[in-house]
């Protein structure tokens, strides 16, 4: 059974329920033969409140089944107030998923467990807390993740340290039961990384990556009085317990993406799911009935210069219909290419002859042409430039401009410019070779199909090979008991 959604914003191919607020994935692992997908999930209205686990998976990231809520705050116990971040692991016949239980302390969220016996389909909760009390020194302690390594669990909690400095927190175990603090992992002051972005007071959310002697500590940069800010990676490498960071850089610049979660495939790869925010006013929100996704699964790789490469999981590649574009030319002014559906997986090869601001892709939502969305070559930074200012003709959306580093953008690099392009609906997610991303909300106004434009006002021209798919939604069989009552009114088998 899949759901077709009728607020033309509803994504079709990015996992999230057809209602209600979510946020950070969590719980991911494979157990059985099936992806799990837990996130954080108000089950009773789009803000949020009411932290449970909602819970999706799949045998194969294309063919996605909605289990019953899995983590549920339990009156009077230590996760009363909500059961928040962590992830999940897969031991013998059983999940275990690790969560921060929030009871009235905001900053201290303990670490507690829950565990399931039948794939995912119900759950038990421990009773009790896990690791009761943070150890000295932290003012904020929250979101573990476990992993296997070797013949030992290992746990990363995020934390803010009372010296001023943010940390992952090191615990080992080897039965899963009793856990030895081993101090910092890292811990490090605010460190810039990109203009008005730096590492953070405190960290949440941490991950880490490891392979081939190298590793990637993912973390969320928060700050007490702002809340979540952006994702950050820092390369390095371990030795003795702490890990031995290089320079931190963004994971994703775009401004709508935080919490990134890794899931460690069956064939070595890993893949990493993070969410995706809105970018509209609240009012909006409240209308529309639901609140945040999560990306598109994404395979990540560690380069041999320690960046962290990403990529749409290969299996997305299925979901690409009928070739809507195929365009291959040179333009000194606009040139239409064609049209596609609101959800659509482009790739682009770029080739601007002269120093041109103005260079690149335009998105038209609107038959007026007043609503668009443009990906600008900015040759003099080597960046390419998103620009959201007018991709909505509703005023409560949110704008802005937002630059991904490209070497090959630059005037005088003489390599062309290539880039993967996934929207869908209100979400937009570009791919660079490079394996840097930038993610972003956009709410079109106007109605289908959209308009690729190739623009440039330089005298040299703009190149361009340009293709693009529709794509089929995933198929979805959500839990009948919480269907969404206008996304159930579109529903096709």
């Amino acid at each position: 059974m899949s759901v077709m959604p009728a607020d033309p914003h509803l994504p079709v191919a990015h996992l999230r329920p057809p209602s209600n607020w979510i946020n950070d994935p969590n719980g991911l692992a494979f157990h059985n033969g099936h992806y799990h997908v837990c996130f954080q999930y108000n089950p009773y209205g789009p803000e949020h409140a009411h932290m449970h686990w909602g819970h999706f998976r799949s045998p194969d990231l294309l063919t996605w089944e909605e289990l019953p809520v899995a983590l549920t705050p339990t009156p009077g116990a230590d996760d009363a107030d909500g059961c928040f971040s962590g992830n999940a692991v897969s031991d013998g016949d059983r999940l275990i998923a690790f969560y921060s239980a929030f009871r009235t302390d905001r900053w201290a969220q303990p670490v507690t467990t829950a565990e399931s016996r039948d794939n995912g389909v119900t759950w038990t909760p421990r009773g009790s807390l896990l690791i009761p009390e943070p150890p000295d020194g932290a003012t904020m302690y929250r979101d573990p993740y476990v992993w296997r390594e070797a013949d030992r669990w290992r746990m990363l909690v995020g934390s803010a340290q009372a010296n001023g400095r943010a940390a992952a927190l090191l615990y080992e175990s080897a039965d899963l039961e009793e856990w030895e603090y081993r101090g910092p992992f890292l811990a490090r002051v605010p460190q810039p990384v990109a203009p008005g972005a730096d590492t953070g007071l405190g960290w949440e959310c941490p991950q880490y990556l490891h392979a081939n002697g190298r590793g990637a500590l993912l973390i969320g940069a928060w700050d007490p009085e702002l809340g979540p800010r952006r994702t950050v990676v820092y390369p390095g490498r371990e030795q003795d317990g702490r890990f031995l960071a290089e320079a931190p850089s963004l994971l994703d610049h775009g401004p709508d993406f935080y919490a990134p979660a890794l899931l460690p495939a069956p064939d070595g790869r890993w893949l990493l799911w993070g969410w995706s925010w809105e970018a509209r006013d609240p009012e909006w929100v409240r209308e529309s009935g639901w609140a945040g996704l999560l990306t598109l699964p994404r395979e990540v790789t560690l380069a041999e210069d320690g960046s962290l490469r990403q990529q749409p999981a290969a299996e997305l590649l299925a979901l690409r219909d009928e070739r809507a574009v195929t365009a291959t030319g040179r333009t000194t002014a606009t040139a239409v290419l064609g049209t596609v559906s609101p959800s659509f997986d482009l790739t682009a090869r770029l080739e601007p002859r002269a120093a041109d601001t103005t260079a690149g892709l335009r998105l038209v939502t609107s038959a007026d042409g007043a609503e668009y969305l443009d990906i600008r070559i900015d040759p003099d930074a080597g960046e390419l430039v998103v620009d959201r200012d007018h991709a909505s003709l509703d005023p409560r959306a949110h704008g802005g401009t937002f630059r991904i580093p490209c070497p090959e953008a630059t005037a005088a690099s003489g390599v062309p410019v290539e880039l993967r392009l996934v929207v869908d609906r209100s979400v937009a997610e570009l791919y660079l070779p490079s394996g840097r991303t930038l993610t972003l909300r956009f709410y079109p106004t106007g109605g289908a199909p959209w308009q690729i434009e190739a623009r440039t006002g330089g005298t040299g021209g703009l190149g361009y090979s340009v293709g693009a798919w529709n794509l089929r939604p995933y198929t979805m069989r959500y839990a009948a008991s919480r269907r969404h009552p206008a996304a159930a009114a579109a529903t096709s088998s």
